[in-house]
């Protein structure tokens, strides 16, 4: 990750740096998401530092259904990663997440992204995330908030962002605010 994100402030003990990456087709995607950035936050071990604009996008795989929105938090957490993937399904849980099947429309997609520069492949999470460098809509958001940031194994975002098969994704930023980063008490 870059300096800019690198030098976020965070809480005592924060020591980690994630990028996590929102979707939602179902029901009210927009307030799902804002939903989410606030779940997310209220964590005590975790806290977002940054989150982008919404970004509408065209699914890619599995069956016919709506567009996605999504968009892109950077967190500082103190959070293993395996325990931050426990965060995101607990997210996705309140947000009355059902997978049923593969690719197909959702409620809420919380998935974890990069933590810090960690790779990790085993049966319950891998690091980075395995399709994140050819996701426009991971992509596009994440160079909004991090231009200099990096997928660990894959290179610079400024980079795949150009990629053609990431150039070809239809994608387009929804409004002129980025979700909220939420401030005040916490939990």
């Amino acid at each position: 990750m870059s300096a800019p994100i690198s030098d976020a402030p965070g809480r005592e003990g924060h020591g980690h740096l994630a990028v996590l990456a929102l979707g939602s087709n179902l029901g009210d995607p927009i307030e799902a998401l804002r939903s989410a950035v606030e779940l997310i936050h209220a964590d005590p071990a975790t806290e977002v530092v940054a989150a982008s604009h919404l970004y509408a996008t065209a699914p890619i795989g599995g069956p016919d259904q709506p567009d996605f929105v999504n968009a892109v938090v950077i967190v500082r957490t103190a959070r293993d990663p395996l325990l931050l993937l426990t965060l995101a399904h607990e997210v996705e849980a309140a947000h009355d997440r059902v997978r049923a099947q593969r690719w197909g429309p959702r409620t809420l997609d919380v998935d974890v992204i990069v933590v810090d520069d960690l790779q990790r492949a085993d049966r319950r999470l891998t690091l980075p995330h395995p399709r994140a460098h050819e996701r426009a809509f991971v992509l596009l958001p994440w160079f909004e908030l991090d231009p200099l940031g990096q997928i660990p194994g894959h290179g610079a975002i400024a980079d795949l962002v150009n990629a053609p098969d990431v150039a070809l994704q239809r994608i387009r930023r929804l409004d002129a605010q980025p979700l909220a980063v939420p401030t005040g008490e916490r939990s």
